[in-house]
């Protein structure tokens, strides 16, 4: 058989183009699972369908982690009996996290099974003691066969269940190598059906490729319930965690963690992390993004340099690569500034990724600044959506990033004058195009 890597579809021969989802190159040669024969079949358990008005749910319907950052992603924490992947590159903070929730869990009474498949009991619990995590209520299983994982269930069922990793992990019914696309999909298949029955939560852990993908098929998270990246580079203290996909809550929000020696810690203001009010250079610009509720501060780099190449380099970091070049494109038009022989590089700081379009008034405001190697004013912050033409419009909760820049002190705040929610004052400064942004620069 023949198996794709993105979609899961099955097909008796290869092709160069998936059937089902129209991936190239994704299908892979794996054999079929049929399963031992362990005997006569049991007769299949009978369920009959019931009425969703007869569905009582508790009033405490989710299990909180005391992990706020992790709860507000989540969609309010733990729904009892979902599935979630957490993935994420090496050494970012997967493991820990997870440690970290048992743990806290633990502390509320509540039995934990935390199984791992590339560790010892001796090396987690080198690593439970600088995390400070000692709660007997944590129950270890290393363990690489699911089996052992359902046999433990059988007796008792705990609160929460953590497999680290889903890659190690396998079955006795498949002859394959644990991390295989059959493995992962039998693996995967009994513990969301696991959890379906029996109601309790499981978290999975997973690699990514060179790519950024969790490694194997993408079944994977179609199967689950919830899927969790974190972002960042592993040398840079700074993590993000973001929903990719929650059928329990919102995949906008996002929880930003601060990597220290004794674990991950909460960061309850971004706009402190990701600004720096002392730095007043050119190429720098201040702008304002929302992630589901929250609305926070973040620095727009820009960076201009003669180009030893015959094509001009265009790098964007934390945006789309394409977007920067529909900046360029609007300044050369509305400003008659031009680019042809600069390589542009563009950054957004901390590594936060967005594709907001409230940060495009800010992102033109720091290329201008590093174009006419001139500094913005200082306390100056910009928010809006620009079009083709180089006209300022208003962006989704102005009032909301208005309020947040007023709160960190910031004393002129650019905004579209076609914005009607927002009154202009001293402090309020509306602008009609992109070309009244120079008058800033005088």
């Amino acid at each position: 058989m023949y198996f794709c890597k993105e979609c899961g579809a099955e097909t008796p021969k290869w092709a160069g183009k998936c059937p089902q989802c129209g991936a190239w190159d994704s299908l892979r040669e794996t054999t079929s699972v049929t399963g031992k024969k362990t005997g006569k079949a049991k007769s299949a358990e009978i369920i009959n369908p019931v009425s969703l008005a007869d569905i009582k749910l508790e009033a405490q319907f989710r299990l909180k982690t005391s992990i706020s950052e992790l709860d507000g992603v989540l969609g309010g924490g733990i729904v009892p009996g979902m599935v979630a992947l957490i993935g994420g590159e090496p050494g970012i903070g997967k493991s820990t996290l997870m440690l970290q929730v048992a743990h806290q869990l633990a502390r509320q009474s509540l039995p934990i099974l935390y199984v791992s498949g590339e560790e010892s009991t001796r090396q987690i619990k080198y690593r439970a003691v600088r995390l400070n995590c000692s709660s007997p209520n944590l129950n270890l299983l290393c363990s690489t066969r699911i089996e052992d994982v359902i046999h433990y269930l059988d007796k008792q069922l705990p609160a929460l269940v953590v497999i680290d990793s889903i890659q190690s992990v396998s079955t006795d019914d498949i002859d394959n190598v644990p991390g295989s696309i059959s493995q992962l999909r039998a693996v995967t298949t009994q513990l969301v059906n696991l959890a379906k029955r029996t109601d309790v939560p499981i978290f999975l852990v997973g690699h990514v490729t060179k790519d950024g993908a969790v490694a194997g098929p993408k079944l994977i998270e179609h199967a689950v319930d919830t899927v969790l990246y974190f972002e960042g580079e592993r040398r840079n203290q700074l993590k993000i965690l973001r929903a990719i996909k929650n059928r329990f809550g919102s995949t906008n929000e996002i929880g930003i963690f601060d990597m220290q020696a004794d674990g991950l810690h909460e960061v309850p203001d971004i706009s402190q992390v990701f600004i720096d009010r002392n730095d007043n250079s050119p190429g720098s610009a201040i702008g304002c993004i929302m992630e589901g509720t929250r609305v926070f501060a973040t620095e727009v780099q820009a960076l201009f340099s003669k180009s030893n190449y015959g094509n001009p380099q265009r790098v964007a970091i934390g945006f789309d690569q394409k977007k920067l070049a529909i900046y360029l494109a609007i300044i050369e038009k509305n400003l008659s500034l031009n680019f042809y022989q600069s390589d542009v590089f563009i950054k957004l700081a901390g590594g936060i990724k967005t594709m907001e379009p409230s940060l495009d008034l800010a992102v033109i405001g720091a290329i201008i600044s590093g174009m006419k190697d001139t500094a913005l004013p200082p306390d100056t912050l910009l928010i809006g959506e620009v079009g083709l033409n180089g006209e300022v419009r208003p962006v989704y909760q102005s009032s909301q990033m208005v309020s947040e820049a007023s709160r960190l002190g910031y004393k002129k705040i650019i905004i579209s004058r076609r914005d009607k929610q927002i009154r202009k004052t001293d402090k309020i400064i509306k602008i009609r195009q992109i070309s009244e942004l120079i008058q800033l620069f005088n």
